[in-house]
């Protein structure tokens, strides 16, 4: 039994079952015991790896397309160049160094990281501590300008509630307490507006995720674009619209049941991209895309052929491994999407189709 999972069922014997984002928030969160606050999860050493630990090519991909919609849109200056959940700043990092020659560029950017770990923040502040950075609480505090924003594997880690039909309307997955032990357990039936549109298209038994602190997010970013131009390009795991249960949760790189290393795992959800792009209201939004049809179309393949030609042996393999694990559809190349909101009326931008 972890520290958090003693305070949980403390909490749960005395005011009852909680819901799922209740526990996650706790688990990731919580000042003491979430695992945000407590560790660095990247890496060899961490419990997962993201896309920019894999490759700089990935960063050099996200920085040319940020410059090029930056361009297309008059080189506004300054701007908001944001980045929420930015992990150890390894993502902006390549971003900055991929961007540095652009005319104009890094002299308009403000950079801006949303990171509410404190643990993380320094090491963010390592990484780039070249460069001239503010530190936000969430997206509600940057600055009114033209924001070009890039998340990736942000919104998967928000806190997600999980609903279960059933023939007298939807029943709340909660996390409940059996014994010394944590459990799943269903609240009472009870009918649920915000799922009214996904009666056509379940049935039941069926199981439907919300995430609630998504769309206030969204809907942030996207009236900072409507109002004062802009992109954010979002880069995550999930589908246009979710069915199933897809919580899951990572220790050391190996799949864990979500209930039993509390505030010791990480925890994340499949991301809904129609409830994205629903609550981005008052801009576009582009087709969504997988990760390495993206990537392509950006020109990946090409860089890393570049790079390749000053590698060999070991080096050369791995670099080889990164671009396939990238792009390739048996691995992170389908199974990640991405989609992009810009201001109404402008042309789609790099890396998608109309």
């Amino acid at each position: 039994m972890t520290p958090l999972t003693d305070l949980l069922m403390r909490r749960i014997a005395a005011t009852g079952p909680v819901t799922l984002a209740d526990y996650m928030a706790e688990c990731l969160l919580h000042p003491a015991h979430g695992y945000y606050a407590t560790r660095d999860p990247f890496g060899a050493g961490g419990d997962f790896t993201t896309a920019p630990e894999i490759s700089q090519m990935f960063g050099e991909m996200l920085g040319l397309f940020l410059a090029q919609v930056w361009m297309d849109q008059g080189r506004p200056a300054p701007f908001t160049l944001a980045e929420p959940g930015p992990g150890r700043g390894t993502l902006m990092a390549d971003i900055l160094r991929a961007t540095a020659k652009v005319p104009g560029f890094h002299d308009a950017a403000r950079v801006h990281l949303i990171e509410a770990s404190a643990t993380l923040r320094e090491a963010q502040r390592d990484r780039l501590a070249a460069h001239a950075v503010t530190w936000a609480d969430s997206i509600a505090a940057l600055p009114e300008a033209p924001l070009f924003l890039v998340a990736n594997e942000f919104f998967d880690a928000l806190p997600i509630r999980q609903f279960q039909r059933d023939s007298a309307g939807w029943r709340e997955v909660q996390v409940a307490q059996d014994g010394q032990r944590l459990t799943f357990a269903l609240g009472a039936p009870a009918p649920l507006s915000a799922l009214d549109h996904r009666l056509a298209d379940t049935r039941p038994g069926d199981v439907v995720e919300l995430c609630p602190a998504a769309a206030p997010m969204i809907g942030e970013i996207a009236r900072r674009i409507a109002r004062h131009g802009g992109t954010a390009l979002i880069i995550d795991y999930g589908d246009w619209r979710s069915l199933g249960d897809t919580l899951q949760a990572l220790k050391a790189h190996l799949p864990v049941d979500p209930l039993s290393h509390s505030g010791e795992a990480d925890l994340t959800a499949h991301v809904d991209f129609e409830a994205l792009a629903r609550a981005a209201t008052g801009v576009a939004h582009t087709n969504l895309t997988p990760q390495g049809v993206f990537l392509e179309r950006l020109g990946i393949t090409a860089r890393a052929q570049a790079l390749a030609g000053a590698l060999s042996g070991t080096a050369l393999e791995n670099h080889i491994a990164a671009h396939r694990r990238l792009t390739h559809p048996q691995e992170m190349g389908t199974l990640f999407k991405t989609i992009a909101l810009s201001p109404k009326g402008s042309a789609p931008p790099p890396g998608f189709t109309p």
